[in-house]
């Protein structure tokens, strides 16, 4: 069984026990938080929300949250002494998926 969640305006197949990698949380580590806006549940029965499944919610819990590789992002234009220089690194969180509530 599994379910495609909306989750800070992106989209994830969430099963019992997946970990996925979502963009920060403003959560601590080992807090649990609640995922309503579920589009898809597949079970015995396919339920397809209109745009989401009533009744239906995600269980998850923040395991941790980490910083991605660096990123160089250079711009330069030829001929004209330009040239800048910008890292970045992306964080994000990772949950671990508990139960899917309702379907």
């Amino acid at each position: 069984m599994y379910a495609l969640i909306e989750f800070k305006g992106k989209q994830y197949k969430a099963e019992k026990g997946a970990l996925l990698r979502v963009d920060r949380i403003n959560a601590e580590v080992g807090s649990g938080l609640d995922i309503e806006s579920v589009l898809l549940v597949s079970g015995d029965t396919l339920k397809v929300g209109s745009p989401y499944v009533a009744g239906t919610k995600v269980s998850a819990v923040v395991e941790s949250h980490e910083k991605d590789k660096k990123i160089i992002v250079f711009k330069y234009k030829p001929k004209k002494d330009y040239r800048r220089k910008q890292g970045h690194r992306q964080r994000y969180s990772f949950i671990r998926i508990g139960d899917i509530i309702g379907a």
